[in-house]
This record gives C-alpha cells, structure tokens and sequence, in this order.
C-alpha cells in the first residue's frame, strides 16, 4: 500500500486499510450507515438515510433559509427564494393537469430556472425529463414523442427554435418558457415569469403550501436520454432512491477521506460552513443534475452559473465568489491550470478540482500540486444508468492511485467479466468488461425492452467499459469495451496511448481512436490539442512516443488539432468526428 507524507509531516497516510475506514464510515449512528431493502424481488444494501424523494430533497433545502443557492451573473437567489418558486411553479404545472407520473421535459441551458423547474415537477412526482439543449430539433422531438412528456419547459432561446415544432407533438398538452425571446402568442404557452416572476422577486412569493404526493423510494424519478453517440439516444429511467443515492454515496467517499487520513470528518447540515462549487456541466447531464445540483441542494452549497464555459470568466467567477471547487471534465481542469490569465487572478479559495466524464492523466494530479498546492483532487466514474456517480475517490487515495476512478460505494458491488462469454468472473487484476450493481443502478430503458435486457441483468449493469480492480478494490477503467483496438490480434487500450501523449509538456487535451486498416483490421490514431502558445509536429510527438511505447501501440497518425477535440455534452469525446477527421486530413 503507497505512503504519502502529511502536509505538515507529521504522520503518514494512510492511517487505516479502506476497508476499516469504509466501517467506520457506515457504522450504525452514523449519516452513511446503510441497511437492507427488497428492490425488485432482491435484498439491496442502501443507504439507510438517503432522502425518500427529490420532493423530499427540495423541502430540505429550505432549512437552508437566506444562504445563497445560484448565483447567475447578477442574480443571486437564496435557498428560501428557491423553495418558494419552485413550489408555486408546481401549482402551475398541477393546474396544467401534471401528476404522479408523467413526464415533464425541460429543455433549457443552465439558468436559475432550470432546479426551479425540476424540483417542482418532481415535487408532484412527475418523471422529469431533462434533455439536451444543444440538440437539433429533430433529436428534441425524437425524446419528447418518445417519452411521451406532457409538458415541456423551455428557455426562449430553445422556445424560438423549435417550440411551435415540439407543442405540436401528440402527447404535449402545455409549454411554459423562461426568459422568452420574443412576446408568446401561441395557444398553451406561458411565460414562466408571469408565474414568479424574475428571480429578485421569488423571495416575495406566498408561502405556498404546495402538493405532496404519495412517493417511495421506488417511484420513478428520472429519464435521462444517453447521448446517442452508438444510435439512437436511450431513455434511462431511475427511481427516487437511485437518484438520491449519490448524495450519500458523495457523503461517505469525503467522511472516508477524512478517517483515511486519522482525521474527524467534518459537520454536515447547518452545523457546517457554507461550501460553494462552480458548476461548468450542464444542468442536463446526470453529472449536472444529480451528481452537483441535488447533492448542493441537500446539502446547502452555492453554486455558480456560467452562460458557457470560458475559463477567463471562471477565474473571475472563482475569484469574486471565493469557490472552493470546480471541475466537471479533464478539460475543464487542464485550462485552469494552463490558462495564462490564472496569474491575473486570486484563486486560493480553491480546495478541489474533481471531474468524471472521461479518464485523467497522472500528469494532471502532478501540475495541480504544482499551480495549486492548497488543492486536493478527486475522480468518479458514472454513468446515466448508474443514476450518476458509482466508484468515487479524492485526496490522498486518488493522489495515490491517479488512473483509478476510486472503489465501489458501500453498497454497490463490481464485477468483471470476461467479455466474451459475457459470464465468468475474471480474477483481481485482470481487464474485463466492468459490471455493477447497488441501489443507484437505474431500473431500465424507457419503452426499450430489447436494449433493457442486454444491459440490465438480475440487478447488475453491464456497463461496456473495460476496467479491473485491484487487490483493495480500486477500480480502474481502461477503456470503453467498443474503443478497444485490435491490431493484427493485439489488443491496444487507447488510454495507454492518451496517458503517455499526456506526458509531453505542450498538450492539452488527447484522444486515441482506431482507424480502419484492409489486413490489420484496425491501427491506432490520435488527436491532440495544444496549450496556449505551444507549437509542436506530428513528426515530434512520433519520436516522443518511440520508446515509450510498444511500437504496435504508437499511431501511426497524430491529429494536431487547432480547436478543442469535439465532445458531447456530457464530456465523452467523439471519435467517429475524429475518425472522420483523419480521414479528410491527408497524412504527411
């Protein structure tokens, strides 16, 4: 087991094994203790304290009062203000008819709207539907048709786009718009500001004493459309517990940090400093939504809004605002420590960068130790069948371990599999394909059954990422079981590749990607991008690589990108752009 030293140098790390740590952390009394619970026929570990509903999550967040929720710009909206908004939105939405079960899409950017609209639509019980803003009008139409959503909420940017389009669809009864562009004339449409008016004035709003539906734990909560970089995008639905798992599955992996190190964790609640975090995904990603929003939500954190990712702004926003944390991607955290206007900026409130989304590099703990000594970094691995965050580690642990996505929550279990017989259990320290299963995995494919039964199997997950674990039960994910190259019978992880291009001193950002080959079958590629005033050849990085890598494993093409490798929403990288990319750019 690696050592590291205390900052101070007084003592070392770790102070006990993960798995007396883990105990401590859910020993009965504690806020992470766990219990059993029949789920679908089977007995599930759970978290015995997580909140029974996210109508359960939004009337907690009220004992928060005048602490600030969402800054925008220069809105600034309290806890109190929040609450009051989103319970008189949902009399809205109930006198448009919405009840337990049916499904609201909102389709807007991140805005202070955006938790308004979610919490009072799943206040009522309804399934919300966040879906992806920056999709065409086709694909909006494509998750609204097929999740059948009765009601749609939308920003006016969206609205003047397709709105008309989306309202006439067969199952849309009702649209609401926040921020609209123009005046609304359509029948059905109303401006949800002529419910609550502008955010400076929701803390003005009566005291509602809004509807409280009979949840459980095992109603429907969510539909999450997976980014359809396969196909057609999927609806994933999860329930109340596996939404509201992550926030003591992101409780337990910080109290382990603590205990880990021989320290007390922290108070949580009111007892607790105010924490404040920059959110830079969207508010329609898993990792947006139930990973940053809900958990803040419960637990009384600031969070600040950007209009779009610029880390210049960010610098600011962290500077006024005294964040502690940002994140979201690798990428996001590689140009806040390349940036040259970080100098400009005063950013010790900084404690911790985390991301999920996409693997990181060594190299990327090592710079932040380096441009933020008073940093701590930490990485998770999700997905929207996992209801967002699974395995999860920070501090020391991910310093120690920065290519592991950290171990399996208490009460979720890992598998590998082999994959190709798709059933044996392969030993520790062997790659397979990655299954999971815990009360955070999402019940299945909405209106999907095919796709449902190949990927949900007697309550575990097939996940089809690559990954192995090793003898403490740190996960590691090396690649995605599609993206595994297999050259002239060798397998190549395209992450081994990333991890060495990662060490060269110029780039930024990198992604490896096979490209077809008549007699190989495949060869391997990548793409990279450069920091700031960096100037490098492909011809350079090729004889970086020499040596460094198995000659079957070096591309033999490199991709030297002037703008940022193109990724969906949710921060997974596109290599069939890429693909297509190389292939209209000759070699040299």
């Amino acid at each position: 087991m690696p050592h590291i030293a205390s900052q101070d140098g007084t003592s070392s790390w770790p102070a006990m094994s993960l798995a007396e740590a883990t105990a401590r952390v859910i020993a009965p009394g504690m806020p992470c203790e766990t219990a059993d619970a029949v789920i679908d026929g089977r007995t599930v570990r759970v978290w015995k304290h997580a909140p029974v509903s996210l109508g359960a999550v939004l009337a907690h967040s009220r004992i928060y009062g005048d602490r600030i929720a969402f800054v925008y710009e220069d809105e600034r909206i309290t806890f109190e203000a929040h609450w009051r908004a989103a319970t008189n939105f949902a009399a809205a939405l109930s006198e448009a008819g919405v009840v337990k079960g049916d499904r609201v899409a909102i389709v807007m950017r991140n805005l202070p709207e955006w938790p308004v609209a979610f919490y009072a639509a799943a206040s009522l019980g309804a399934v919300v539907t966040p879906l992806n803003a920056w999709w065409t009008g086709p694909e909006l139409a494509f998750a609204v048709r097929d999740s059948g959503s009765k009601v749609i909420i939308l920003d006016g940017e969206r609205y003047a786009r397709h709105g008309p389009d989306l309202l006439a669809l067969p199952s849309v009864t009702h649209a609401f718009v926040s921020r609209p562009v123009d005046p609304l004339i359509d029948a059905g449409v109303v401006d949800i500001e002529a419910i609550i008016g502008r955010p400076a004035s929701w803390s003005d709003l009566p005291d509602h004493a809004g509807i409280v539906p009979d949840l459980g734990p095992e109603d429907d909560a969510t539909l999450f459309y997976t980014s359809g970089t396969t196909g057609q995008p999927k609806g994933v639905l999860s329930t109340q517990r596996a939404v509201n798992s992550n926030i003591i599955t992101a409780l337990a992996t910080q109290q382990r940090a603590f205990i880990r190190r021989g320290e007390t964790p922290p108070p949580t609640g009111l007892a607790a400093p105010q924490y404040s975090g920059l959110i830079s995904v969207p508010f329609f990603h898993v990792t947006g939504c139930v990973a940053i929003l809900n958990l803040a939500m419960f637990g009384g954190s600031k969070l600040a809004m950007m209009r779009k990712w610029d880390p210049v702004q960010a610098f600011a926003l962290i500077e006024r605002e005294r964040l502690a944390s940002a994140g979201g991607v690798p990428t996001i955290a590689w140009q806040l420590l390349e940036h040259p206007a970080r100098d400009d900026h005063d950013l010790s409130s900084l404690v911790a960068l985390g991301w999920g989304g996409a693997p990181s590099a060594p190299e990327l703990v090592r710079r932040i130790r380096e441009v933020f000594p008073q940093t701590r970094a930490g990485q998770g691995w999700g997905m929207s069948e996992t209801s967002g965050t699974f395995t999860s580690h920070n501090d020391e642990d991910y310093e120690a371990r920065p290519t592991s996505c950290g171990p399996s929550p208490a009460v979720g279990q890992i598998r590998i599999v082999d994959p190709v017989d798709g059933k044996t259990e392969l030993p520790i320290g062997d790659v397979g394909e990655l299954w999971v299963s815990g009360p955070m995995t999402a019940r299945g494919y909405w209106n999907n059954p095919e796709a449902t039964a190949r990927t949900f199997v007697d309550g575990w997950v097939r996940t089809g990422d690559l990954a192995r674990v090793d003898d403490e039960g740190f996960c590691y994910v090396v690649d995605r079981l599609k993206d595994m190259l297999i050259r002239g019978g060798e397998n190549i992880f395209c992450s081994e590749i990333e991890n060495v291009l990662y060490e060269y001193p110029a780039i930024m950002d990198v992604a490896a990607f096979g490209l077809p080959h008549p007699t190989l079958g495949e060869e391997p590629a990548a793409a990279v991008t450069l920091k700031l005033g960096m100037v490098v050849s492909e011809a350079d990085l090729k004889i970086f690589l020499h040596g460094r890598l198995a000659a079957y494993k070096c591309p033999v093409r490199i991709l030297v990108l002037a703008e940022p490798l193109p990724r969906n929403p949710n921060g997974k990288i596109l290599k069939d752009t890429l693909r297509a990319i190389a292939a209209l750019t000759p070699a040299r």
